[in-house]
Formats: structure tokens, sequence, C-alpha cells
């Protein structure tokens, strides 16, 4: 009887999300509530929001060029992860993981691209998205490396 308790634990551990309990702070400064981009010119920062005959995968914080990035969660930053490959201005940001999951952020230029860094901590400086977009809402903007909708963790 103890190995079919055992076995149950395993499968019902194995059934909840590793981001149970996982809400991220403030990303931008200026933006306490993590607010996603709304819809403007380029489109929509929600997570599927369409892209021509994409999806978006991601959720965009609004976040004005030139404010301070902070860690959203006692985080590990993996490695630099650039967005586009092509070194326009804004083609910058890291992957990180925090509690247990992947994330990428992009449209930072981050302080640094490996290493520990506390909730609350400055990450970066948010890039100059309206030299790339005139007229988009700037923003960073949150993916989930395994693509998921992440919006639960983002917004407060």
């Amino acid at each position: 009887m103890r190995a079919a308790g055992f076995l149950i634990t395993a499968l019902l551990a194995a059934l909840i999300p590793v981001s149970a309990g996982l809400q991220f702070g403030q990303i931008c400064s200026g933006n306490p509530t993590n607010s996603i981009r709304g819809w403007d010119t380029k489109g929509a920062g929600h997570y599927g929001a369409p892209r021509g005959a994409k999806t978006h995968k991601g959720v965009d914080v609004e976040c004005e060029d030139g404010s301070t990035v902070y860690a959203p969660a006692d985080l590990t930053i993996t490695r630099r992860s650039r967005p586009y490959g092509n070194s326009v201005a804004i083609d910058n940001g890291i992957s990180f993981t925090a509690g247990g999951i992947c994330f990428k952020l992009w449209y930072i230029q981050p302080v640094k691209t490996s290493g520990t860094v506390q909730k609350g901590q400055r990450l970066g400086t948010m890039l100059n998205m309206q030299s790339v977009y005139p007229g988009i809402t700037s923003h960073v903007h949150v993916e989930r490396c395994d693509k998921a909708d992440p919006t639960a963790i983002v917004s407060s």
C-alpha cells in the first residue's frame, strides 16, 4: 500500500505545473504592475496575438526606452539571447531560469549575461525600440522557452 501511495504522490506532483506559485515582481521602472502592451499600430502584446500567419508566443510588458529593467524573481541568467540575430538596435536580451522555468527577456541591454540575480536588482536598460519600430508602445518581451503562456506569471 505504501508503494501505491508513493506512486499517486509522484503522479500528482508531475501534474502540478512547475510554475505554481511563481509570480514575477516589477520588470520595468514606471510599470509596477507589469501592464501588457495593448493594441497599437504594430499589433498587440498579449500572448496569442496575431503576427501575420503566426501568433505571438510571449507577452510584451510596457517599458519606456531607457528605463531600468529589474529581475522579476530570483533568477539565474544562462546566456545572452538575441531575438533577431541581425544586430539591429534592439537585438539583445537574456535567457534565464526562475522557479525551474526557462524564460527569454528581449529588447534590453543586460548588465551581465550569466550568473545569479536577486529579485528587484537591476538586470539592464530598455533599448531604444522607437528607433526600430516608430510609434509602437515600447516594451520588453517575456517568453517562456517552452512557448507556454507566461501571462499568469508575469501579470500581477
